[in-house]
């Protein structure tokens, strides 16, 4: 856990001001403390970028440390010769400072320099009108505890540091609202219930090498830049996709094709150029295009010329996409077959994973969660899961929806404790149409012997 140091104003630093040198004779050689000048940020960087100087945790960030000492907020450093071997840099906010960093090359500790660069750096905070100093340490830090003490800085006991990152830059986020993205709640992943053959094998395939890239590289393995997702309507394509981005806290970005044609006076192909480009723009992002046979179908003597050229375009477009970190795309259809076969091919596409219908372990996964906020009694799950065999979780979202219906008209009605009973569930089943067929489900096996890569 964080701890929270803190100073009043009433010390009494042992050091004029921090302006004045201060030399100290460590035995070998002469140090001395001075205020930050624009010449030492190359050798303050270093120091800032080595674990073994500093915080091994810091809870502020280089480009944050880089600002405060271009601004002229409170910065010192200590130096022996024409080296820099420590720096402390603080922020002021109004009566309050923050010491944002004090990093000491490890040569050069346990000799004074630590308290010196904070006496340095207190006098000039003081002579601005702070009352408190603070500083953020991660648990067991090493530098700086030593110097913080000595100072007269006393350790907050049951303080809890909290903290959020936002996940979007602010040049970005502008971006990000022309093209209709947004960023998904963080806990999307862990909330989706069944289909747990799939969940497993896009964690994975996909999920793992991106979150953890530089473990990937050291395997080998070149993170998925793009991925297709095949399988009949209504089985979770795109709430996969949603899950993807939510896992990876990337924005979201969907395409959607009929959309773009009609904003675009020159067609559907340099609509999706444009999209594409400004996507490209953004530095974290998962582009997601549903039903993607309208823009990549099949070429061939029966295809249209404005098909054929449109199908042309994404085939040119993807490679492009494909070239930077910290990107995917998925493209989601209900009729892989119908895809142009050089538009699935390898190098384009890293995996073409199957989703099909969930099996009776995720259909009973799926009832749980959904039947979990409707209030019910004596429940036969087995029977329940075993009638919805032909419905998808969208189907059984909306079965489940009507089971909920139907306790709340009684709840109107006035009935006392009205609650779904297995016959109520197995109605709502009975009365609600399967998206899938039995030829579905046959040609989506056939699909996936002919079409998956994983």
């Amino acid at each position: 856990m964080d701890t929270i140091c803190v100073q009043s104003a009433q010390s009494s630093p042992s050091f004029v001001c921090a302006c004045v040198s201060y030399r100290q004779d460590s035995g070998m050689a002469m140090w001395r403390v001075r205020d930050f000048h624009d010449d030492d940020l190359d050798a303050v960087i270093r120091l800032w970028d080595d674990p073994n100087a500093g915080d091994s945790e810091p809870v502020f960030t280089l480009s944050e440390l880089v600002a405060a000492v271009r601004s002229n907020e409170p910065a010192v450093v200590a130096t022996v010769g024409d080296e820099v071997v420590a720096c402390a840099v603080a922020e002021l906010d109004k009566d309050r400072a923050w010491l944002l960093r004090l990093s000491l090359s490890p040569d050069w500790r346990h000799r004074g320099i630590g308290s010196a660069l904070l006496s340095g750096l207190e006098e000039r905070m003081l002579a601005a009108g702070v009352q408190r100093i603070s500083c953020l340490l991660s648990s067991g830090s090493e530098v700086g505890s030593e110097a913080l003490e000595h100072q007269g800085y006393r350790s907050r006991s049951g303080v809890v540091f909290f903290e959020k990152l936002e996940r979007v830059a602010p040049t970005d986020r502008g971006l990000l609202g022309q093209l209709g993205g947004r960023l998904l709640r963080p806990d999307l992943w862990d909330s989706l219930r069944g289909m747990a053959r799939e969940k497993e094998l896009i964690e994975q395939r996909v999920v793992l090498p991106l979150a953890y890239p530089e473990m990937a590289a050291r395997a080998g393995l070149l993170p998925p830049r793009a991925i297709v997702l095949f399988g009949p309507p209504g089985t979770g394509k795109t709430t996969f996709a949603k899950a993807v981005a939510s896992r990876l806290s990337w924005p979201f970005v969907e395409l959607f094709p009929s959309r773009l044609a009609g904003e675009s006076p020159a067609g559907l192909a340099a609509a999706l150029r444009e999209a594409f480009t400004q996507v490209s723009e953004l530095d974290t992002v998962v582009l997601f295009i549903d039903e993607v046979e309208e823009i990549a179908s099949l070429r061939g003597q029966s295809a249209s010329s404005t098909t054929q050229g449109v199908t042309n375009e994404m085939l040119k477009l993807i490679p492009t996409f494909r070239e930077r970190d910290g990107r995917l795309l998925v493209c989601a259809t209900n009729s892989v077959r119908a895809l142009d076969a050089a538009f699935l091919r390898h190098g384009r596409f890293d995996y073409v994973i199957p989703v099909g219908p969930p099996d009776a372990e995720a259909r009973s996964a799926i009832w749980d969660r959904y039947l979990a906020e409707v209030p019910h009694e004596g429940l036969d799950l087995g029977a329940i899961v075993s009638r919805s065999e032909m419905l998808t979780p969208a189907d059984i979202e909306f079965a489940a929806r009507r089971a909920a219906q139907v306790v709340f008209e009684r709840s109107v009605a006035g009935e006392p404790d009205a609650a779904a009973t297995t016959e109520v569930v197995l109605e709502c089943i009975a009365t609600t149409r399967p998206t899938l067929t039995p030829r579905m489900i046959e040609e989506f096996e056939g699909d996936i012997e002919e079409y998956a890569r994983l």
